[in-house]
């Protein structure tokens, strides 16, 4: 365990430095972006639609039999910008973009295509993981403000249908404006950020030391995937309780 979390530091180390080369892979960042919006897009806009209507379904009632009905669009809103969307899409990513990262460069270890880039004196970090974490910071955040977006649009259809909550959409949306702050997008941004450097780090890292043939690319997939989730749950606490402080403060 500690062999792989140095070999993962070392990884983000040398990634970190070779950010001032990006310009120079900026085509093949394109390309991962397409890839990862393409593949990602449309589930995430799926999921966050029902996050924020079994949000609604989940508390609507609760706050309505108490007369605190008016406040569920600042509810679902915080809750979508805060924790759900950050981790919901990370983990979303780390299963459908990561698991093919790491299956990609595995393969590519497995079959010497990343010894012939040595040969060729072409660093696989450039070449290969700069690309693909770049990619990421980019496309995660993205996606969690189409989350936010798309949850409380799903949130407001659910509180205006759904008899026993009875919150109009109008009412939804004024509450959402009141309470969500700026302070609380950048709170969920930072944390995707960080989830997305992370979940690159670690499927690259786990893709690039791939050993035993096609069994040993299925179980660095497996790692990869199982690696990230982990990560993310124990990044979420951790930059939870950093932040903690700055909301107060901001409050």
């Amino acid at each position: 365990m500690f062999r792989e979390l140095g070999e993962m530091l070392m990884l983000f180390g040398a990634t970190t430095c070779a950010l001032p080369l990006v310009w120079r892979q900026r085509r093949k960042v394109a390309e991962q972006l397409f890839e990862i919006g393409n593949a990602s897009l449309f589930m995430a806009c799926v999921l966050s639609l029902f996050i924020g209507g079994v949000l609604v379904l989940q508390a609507g009632p609760l706050l309505a039999q108490r007369g605190l009905g008016s406040l569920l669009g600042g509810l679902v809103g915080e809750s979508l910008a805060k924790e759900l969307g950050p981790v919901m899409m990370a983990i979303l990513l780390a299963g459908r973009i990561g698991s093919a990262m790491a299956a990609e460069l595995g393969s590519m270890r497995v079959y010497q295509e990343i010894d012939a880039l040595r040969t060729l004196n072409i660093n696989p970090v450039h070449f290969l993981v700069l690309p693909r974490v770049v990619a990421l910071s980019i496309a995660l955040p993205c996606l969690v403000i189409f989350a936010l977006l798309t949850g409380c649009a799903g949130g407001a259809m659910v509180a205006a249908f759904n008899h026993d909550v009875g919150v109009t959409s109008s009412a939804f949306f004024n509450n959402l404006r009141a309470t969500l702050t700026p302070i609380d997008l950048i709170h969920g941004l930072i944390k995707t950020f960080l989830f997305a450097v992370m979940i690159g780090v670690v499927c690259c890292n786990q893709g690039l030391q791939t050993i035993g043939g096609p069994r040993g690319i299925g179980r660095s997939v497996t790692k990869a995937m199982v690696n990230s989730i982990v990560f993310i749950l124990i990044m979420d606490y951790v930059i939870t309780r950093l932040l903690l402080p700055m909301a107060q403060f901001h409050g």
